[in-house]
């Protein structure tokens, strides 16, 4: 398989069960930079593999992200997060100005698009500071957050982190697990079988990691500032309730288009 054409390409995609197929193929074509780097691009993308990890990037809010074999793949629902967070970080700053950079918290940060794109679309100069328990995320994560000057921590959560962190942090971004375990297994093989675990299982009802990112909260945020997560629509009252919890308010934000569910904490002024 040497001299693939598009249609050739389109039909193995097809077959193979790829929705897009038509997108795809023409995204393969326009990466391979030799027909026998294209027919092995194909064969990986009909074994399964994530289309972003076979290309090397996924588009994530206009920008282009490096993705790694073994990193989580940002979803396109997740620019929500990202523009909640820039919504309200651009109200604060309208009603009280700052010349101060907006200090901005990725944990689960995985490739690192969520700070990157929240650095990139905010009208002010941005602090990133970034956490993965992956040296796989994190090495990709530190190329993707170069151009921004972001930091990338590895370690669980914000066990790594420097104090001089503490009460400094406007927002918090965490695109957590939140699949429960039992539910793994009936995931599409492309998320299952190519993303590791870690970034996927939620425990037994999804937020275990959701409650640990509520309890740390508080004491890594400025009063006033707001902590972003992605959960389902299923689970939002439970999130809610862990982040109010912790001595957080909490809502819910709902993206229709793009089928996306967060929550919202914010840490009010005593």
């Amino acid at each position: 398989m040497t001299d693939l054409t598009y249609e050739a390409v389109v039909q193995l995609l097809r077959t193979a069960g790829c929705v897009f197929a038509e997108d795809e193929a023409a995204l393969l074509l326009q990466s391979a930079q030799s027909p026998a780097e294209l027919a092995a691009m194909v064969d990986r993308r009909v074994a399964g593999e994530p289309l972003e990890v076979v290309v090397g990037w996924a588009s994530f809010c206009g920008l282009r992200i490096e993705i790694d074999a073994g990193v989580f793949v940002p979803r396109l629902r997740t620019e929500f997060l990202v523009d909640e967070a820039a919504r309200l970080v651009e109200l604060v700053r309208l009603v009280l100005p700052s010349e101060e950079p907006v200090v901005v918290l990725d944990l689960c940060c995985g490739s690192g698009a969520l700070g990157v794109a929240l650095a990139e679309t905010l009208d002010a100069d941005v602090e990133l500071y970034s956490v993965d328990v992956d040296p796989v995320a994190v090495a990709c994560a530190r190329r993707n957050v170069a151009p921004v000057d972001g930091v990338v921590f590895e370690g669980d959560l914000d066990a790594p982190l420097p104090d001089h962190l503490l009460g400094r942090v406007e927002v918090l971004l965490a695109n957590v697990p939140y699949v429960p375990s039992r539910v793994i297994g009936s995931m599409p093989p492309e998320a299952r079988l190519h993303e590791p675990r870690v970034t996927l299982d939620g425990g037994p009802d999804g937020l275990d990691v959701l409650r640990r990112v509520a309890e740390l909260a508080p004491r890594w945020l400025v009063p006033g500032g707001h902590v972003f997560v992605e959960t389902s629509e299923s689970q939002a009252d439970e999130a809610c309730a862990a982040f109010e919890a912790a001595g957080l308010t909490a809502r819910v934000a709902v993206d229709v288009d793009r089928e996306a569910t967060a929550v919202v904490g914010t840490l009010l002024p005593e």
